[in-house]
């Protein structure tokens, strides 16, 4: 069975989505018209943006959407997915290639999201890290017995977990996870602590966006990251898609279920190459492809 999954936020690189745009008239309508929708020139900053532009959340989430959703749209040779997947952010990408959201749709509230997300980030100053050599119970444990907010965030292969947290709060558990004996903790370069209860701002102004969009069946089943189950209810998915932004990414659950439903082909769409390594460290039999 043939997966598709496309990436999260840190994919990102000067450049994305420039061979889609010179190579493929279709592409090049479905990125005006994202300028259009956006209302401003998305395509300006991936294409040319310095590297600091292209890591503003309110870039970087529509950025990496286009670029999935386009390469999946142009280049996935005609195959069908049984079953599709994304990390974070791509849980929409997957979504529009599910047939479960409009192009248009999708990206705008990408846009809303990431809007939402960056204003949460502002209103609660905190970061993410990433903690390697570690069983994932124990870093979990560890957490909750730190007097800040910090909790696992990414669950993205054994032995790889992000935190999410106050500034604080990780430099806290930092060293009671290095104490503990994790090989590294390392701060991430990103805005805010994603994917924890610091996002409750961005989760209720994205809930409101997700009510009055149209979700239909996707064409097969998507597995979200709050449940790290197939789901294709339009309503199961809208909620869970709200309740993503403040819980963990279970994405190591995630592909072992996808395996034992029948997975044996991964592509990954979009920039970047991070799932095409998480898949194999989580199931090294696989095939896995990266398409962009």
């Amino acid at each position: 069975m043939t997966t598709f999954v496309f990436p999260g936020q840190g994919a990102q690189f000067t450049g994305m989505g420039k061979d889609l745009y010179d190579n493929h008239q279709e592409a090049r309508t479905m990125f005006e018209q994202a300028n259009e929708i956006l209302g401003f020139s998305i395509t300006n900053k991936m294409f040319f943006g310095a590297d600091a532009d292209l890591k503003e959340t309110h870039i970087t989430q529509p950025a990496i959407f286009l670029h999935s959703v386009i390469a999946c749209k142009m280049l996935n040779e005609g195959v069908i997915p049984n079953m599709v997947a994304g990390h974070s952010l791509g849980e929409f990408s997957a979504l529009v290639a599910a047939s479960a959201l409009s192009f248009e749709d999708g990206l705008r509230l990408v846009s809303q999201r990431a809007n939402a997300m960056q204003k949460a980030c502002v209103l609660n100053p905190s970061g993410m890290a990433v903690v390697m050599g570690m069983d994932d119970d124990q870093v979990k444990v560890i957490c909750e017995t730190i007097d800040e907010v910090v909790a696992p965030a990414n669950y993205n292969c054994p032995g790889q977990l992000a935190i999410s947290g106050t500034f604080k709060g990780l430099e806290l558990a930092g060293e009671a996870l290095k104490a503990a004996g994790a090989k590294r903790v390392l701060l991430l370069n990103v805005g805010g602590a994603f994917h924890s209860p610091l996002m409750l701002p961005a989760q209720e102004e994205l809930a409101q966006a997700i009510e009055k969009t149209n979700f239909k069946t996707p064409i097969c089943p998507v597995y979200q990251n709050y449940t790290a189950q197939p789901e294709t209810d339009p309503e199961v998915i809208k909620k869970n898609l709200i309740l993503q932004l403040t819980a963990p990414v279970l994405w190591t659950k995630t592909i072992q279920n996808m395996v034992e439903n029948g997975a044996t082909q991964f592509i990954e769409f979009g920039p970047g190459e991070v799932l095409q390594g998480l898949i194999k460290k989580i199931e090294a039999g696989v095939e896995v492809r990266g398409v962009r």
